[in-house]
């Protein structure tokens, strides 16, 4: 069973520090949801943990089924079971998604066992259609000329392909209107089991009305400050998060531009 936990991170930006501390715990077929306002370090969270340049971790832990996930480089990282869908996914020209996924698989694969073309392409065409995907876009440049939407889509592909152990979706129902919602939304709670947990940064309770959360934080000033079941989600929905702010004694939670 996957077992994901971050224990006192800290992380800065530009000598500014963002992350003041996360604790948080995910198991196998659990999916936990970040709320908070912008400017906390939601994306910030999702980025350092995958090892972003741009941030330094200044202290705390990570680990991924015992395995310190700090002292890994970023492909080390991916090839370990984690993986990112981003907010605002990359155009890469010159590649094509098909290669880019074979790629991917073959590259957590020991030598000699990297999958066969034949049970890729059969694969890749039964996930395409799961999430009613052209496909021709199996032959098209990486994210080249896609639509928002069709970003999405391709990022949750990628995710039913390449099977991660823990998979971090940054506002993955951006820009999405409610069908492909809808789509993104079975894709991911058709992955849904003990090998894989899911950490979900969104800040609308739609999303989580397609996947329900087990654990819903309410994360500000670069901190989780609270933590409880999908009703938490529900009340930030109607409530905002003032009254959070309130029962915490919490003035100000802005901690500059959230990258």
């Amino acid at each position: 069973m996957t077992h994901f936990v971050v224990e006192g991170l800290k992380a800065t930006i530009e000598g500014k520090e963002i992350l003041k501390g996360i604790d948080l715990e995910i198991k196998g077929g659990e999916i936990h949801a970040i709320m908070g306002p912008n400017g906390t370090g939601k994306s910030t969270l999702a980025s350092a943990l995958m090892g972003h340049p741009k941030y330094e971790v200044t202290d705390g832990a990570v680990s991924l089924n015992g395995e310190d996930v700090l002292e890994m480089a970023v492909d080390e990282r991916a090839r370990a079971g984690l993986f990112l869908a981003m907010q605002y996914p990359s155009e890469i020209a010159g590649v094509t998604n098909s290669d880019f996924m074979r790629s991917a698989i073959n590259a957590r694969r020991e030598e000699g066992n990297e999958i066969s073309l034949i049970k890729f392409i059969r694969q890749m065409e039964g996930k395409m259609k799961e999430l009613e995907m052209d496909p021709e876009f199996a032959h098209r440049y990486l994210n080249e000329g896609f639509s928002g939407g069709e970003k999405k889509r391709n990022e949750i592909l990628q995710m039913m392909m390449i099977e991660p152990k823990l998979v971090i979706l940054d506002e993955i129902d951006s820009g999405l209107d409610i069908d492909a919602l809808r789509i993104v939304a079975n894709g991911v709670n058709s992955m849904r089991d003990e090998d894989r947990g899911f950490l979900i940064i969104t800040h609308y309770q739609r999303l989580l009305n397609y996947i329900k959360p087990d654990v819903v934080h309410v994360m500000m000033q670069g901190r989780i400050v609270k933590s409880g079941g999908p009703e938490l989600a529900e009340r930030l929905e109607r409530d905002g998060y003032d009254w959070v702010k309130e029962e915490l004694g919490i003035t100000d939670e802005s901690v500059g531009q959230e990258a």
